[in-house]
């Protein structure tokens, strides 16, 4: 069985989850459940950065005490696990840094850099960013502001340990060069490679306890804690088995996705493959950056206090529309623009017009018509003009989706099935059902509203990725007894899966329309 692994970034457990970090976490499962369905062995794996200046100075200002730290993650780190369970994210494992075998690993992999000559001690004088948690150059920094946040810099003057990133230069940009697939969008490559032109810094992986004490500690000196971010992406094998459980290890790793906002691109893009190739682990497949949402142009924070609570929006729409807005409104990678009224628009349309009222109508059809049950199909082909069209192009995305999903092009392969839903709203118009019935050609009535149901079939196990919640109840109300989660990718391609005579279960509206 061919192995998936597949990750988030950890959060940073600063404050609660926002928009943003549901949008990579609905994008991963999305990613995992379709590749369940084609039958890989997944391994989705999320979770926590926990360490760090800003937590620190954040469980501080909360009243904690110095050591206290991990009484304030363990609140926070509980609301990002809530969020998952309300959004029907299906994550198979969740890591903290806190975790001890995470800390283990960590300080191993330290060790073995320190003595193969890969970290070195120097007094550093230069910027620090902590919102950032970015150490920048004079060069970089002429005017004392951070180049990523633009807010204050600190000054420092201290001793810390170095990582050698700078002799692996090279190796880097012909590690890009000759995997097309390694950076994504390709834009994002090219911003990576932008940034190596110029010569690339050794890595401060080191804070003095004296300045910052919540952090793993360095195994070859108590007196220094480790980097965050250093700290931060060996989760990412320390998660499956490195070191201590190899032959997990070994199944899953390489990572066939990052998915990452573009924020922390330089963090896994560059600091990342330099770390696992100065410990001869090869890279991952494929880091992907996806853009920001923005509201009224500006990128959401709290300082601004526009900051999208993703709560509320399940509150008030539902998990599926909120998932679904999120990957069909912008293509995966750049910047969306987020607006309550687009959401709405995108929820009374796609959602109430399109799909909701198709299968309201067809299972009205049926009860009104076949007593509420599958009608029988005489012959092998439909007799309803315009029939074998809609199944043509239902069988057909299996194959969108196979194409697709790897380019993570969530957008156009939910346009596609968003066709099929059109063909069908469109077939009921055209066919007029309700004139057959009175001509009394209950043949082609017949095979008319079986072609619909079929049809309904395949479109809710085509957005089961995105929307599994609504998947389930187009499921069930066809009278489908199988559990969801257990049919494939393969299924989509059969035509003809609905039982004759089985009995259909209509309820309220899947989307009952807003009134604005």
């Amino acid at each position: 069985m061919s192995k998936f692994y597949i990750t988030t970034p950890l959060y940073y457990v600063n404050s609660k989850p926002h928009i943003g970090h549901s949008y990579t976490n609905i994008a991963v499962d999305a990613l995992s459940r379709f590749y369940r369905m084609k039958g890989y062995d997944v391994f989705f794996m999320t979770g926590t950065d926990e360490h760090g200046e800003k937590i620190e100075r954040a469980a501080l200002a909360k009243g904690l005490k110095e050591g206290e730290e991990k009484k304030f993650v363990d609140e926070i780190v509980l609301t990002f696990k809530n969020l998952w369970h309300k959004i029907d994210v299906q994550y198979d494992y969740f890591i903290r840094t806190t975790d001890d075998y995470h800390i283990k690993s960590v300080q191993v992999i330290l060790d073995k850099l320190y003595k193969e000559g890969n970290i070195y001690k120097k007094i550093y004088k230069g910027w620090f960013c902590t919102p950032c948690e970015t150490f920048w150059s004079d060069a970089q920094s002429d005017d004392g502001l951070c180049p990523d946040c633009k807010r204050q810099l600190e000054k420092l003057d201290e001793e810390n340990y170095f990582f050698k990133m700078s002799e692996y230069q090279n190796w880097l940009i012909d590690h890009v060069n000759s995997n097309p697939a390694f950076i994504k969008p390709d834009f994002r490559k090219n911003e990576v490679l932008g940034f190596l032109k110029e010569p690339l810094l050794d890595l401060c992986i080191s804070r003095p306890k004296s300045r910052m004490s919540w952090g793993i500690e360095i195994p070859f000196d108590k007196n220094f804690v480790t980097y965050v971010w250093f700290d931060a992406l060996i989760n990412y094998i320390s998660g499956i088995g490195y070191p201590h459980d190899m032959a997990r290890f070994k199944k899953y790793w390489p990572a066939d996705f990052h998915i990452i906002g573009k924020d922390i691109l330089r963090h896994h893009a560059v600091y990342w493959p330099v770390m696992l190739h100065a410990l001869g682990i090869e890279p991952p497949n494929t880091i992907f950056a996806h853009g920001w949402w923005v509201v009224k142009g500006e990128k959401m924070s709290k300082s601004k206090g526009n900051v999208i609570e993703p709560l509320k929006l399940i509150e008030d729409y539902g998990i599926d529309a909120y998932r679904y807005f999120l990957l069909r409104e912008v293509s995966f990678g750049l910047d969306g623009t987020f607006s309550e009224e687009t959401l709405i628009l995108r929820y009374n349309s796609d959602l109430a017009n399109d799909l909701g009222n198709l299968l309201n109508r067809t299972l009205t059809m049926v009860e009104k018509y076949f007593e509420g049950k599958v009608p029988e199909v005489k012959g092998q082909s439909s007799n309803v003009k315009g029939a074998e069209e809609l199944k043509t192009k239902a069988i057909s995305l299996a194959e969108e989706l196979n194409d697709a999903m790897p380019q993570l092009d969530f957008a156009g392969v939910l346009s596609k099935i968003w066709d099929v839903i059109n063909t069908a709203n469109k077939l009921i118009e055209d066919s007029k059902p309700w004139a057959l019935s009175k001509e009394k050609k209950a043949d082609e009535l017949a095979s008319l509203l079986y072609s619909l149901l079929e049809a309904l079939r395949i479109i809710s196990l085509s957005i089961y990725p995105f929307m599994p919640s609504a998947s389930r109840s187009i499921m069930a109300q066809l009278g489908i007894k199988e559990d969801t989660e257990k049919m494939k990718l393969a299924d989509i391609k059969v035509w003809g899966r609905l039982k004759t005579a089985a009995k259909v279960n209509k309820s309220k509206p899947l989307f009952p329309r807003i009134e604005t």
